[in-house]
């Protein structure tokens, strides 16, 4: 990238002027990469919280789905066929429409999913996990954005974690039961959380010493939102074996 800047009467530039150039620039695309991630994010959030209100609140719309099964399959497909699109060819992430269209489709997908969740528990239940789960994600993303370690070198760590937390979550699986549903739901939470503050370090860049680069900004904002709606799901599922 070349930079056009005013030098000294010479047309010379000290280290320290072109060191601040690069820096201001720098954190100009990073600031406008931030505002974009966190503009899809939320335009996810609606329309996953619209999905969830309306299986929530009508029981017609579960009544619907109930009688057309293939529904389930045709989204669960969608979600998948995005998500390896979107994670495998750089090209669907950062080509335009495309990337918006893939994601659009995925987040419909997850939203109708996570809908149909949503519709086995009691309203009240719902809205409790809604309310909790914005609580958390607003603390950890201020968390993150303060806290001076940094959760970008644990990545390794945090894989390790995910595949021993999948092997637990299939032996809860076959040994069903209350108490051992509480931990792995509550175990859930508290990873997807540190996933949350170490993707949202991986977007801001910065001191951190690892950052997404400005033109995966769809794959920044699938990455927290799917650590958001993950809190959602395992907190729901703790309010649920709670009462």
């Amino acid at each position: 990238m070349y930079h056009y800047q005013q030098g000294d009467e010479t047309g010379a530039y000290t280290d320290a002027e072109a060191d601040k150039s690069f820096a201001f620039d720098d954190q100009s695309i990073r600031k406008g990469f931030i505002r974009k991630v966190y503009l899809i994010l939320m335009c996810q959030l609606l329309i996953t919280f619209g999905f969830v209100c309306v299986f929530t609140f009508s029981k017609a719309s579960q009544e619907w789905v109930q009688k057309n099964p293939a529904l389930l399959w045709i989204a669960l497909a969608v979600l998948i066929v995005t998500m390896i699109c979107m994670a495998c060819c750089e090209s669907v992430r950062r080509k335009t429409p495309l990337n918006f269209i893939f994601l659009f489709l995925f987040t419909l997908a997850e939203s109708f999913l996570l809908g149909m969740v949503a519709g086995q528990y009691e309203a009240s239940e719902v809205m409790m996990a809604v309310g909790i789960t914005a609580a958390v994600a607003l603390g950890l993303t201020l968390f993150a954005l303060q806290t001076k370690y940094d959760f970008t070198m644990c990545g390794g760590v945090l894989v390790a974690c995910l595949v021993v937390f999948v092997i637990f979550g299939i032996i809860a699986i076959c040994i069903p039961g209350k108490v051992i549903g509480l931990v792995y739901a509550s175990l859930g939470a508290l990873l997807f959380s540190v996933y949350l503050v170490y993707d949202t370090q991986l977007m801001l860049g910065g001191n951190h010493k690892y950052s997404i680069s400005p033109e995966e900004y769809i794959f920044a904002a699938l990455n927290l939102y799917l650590d958001i709606i993950n809190i959602f799901m395992y907190i729901l599922s703790i309010i649920g074996l709670s009462r």
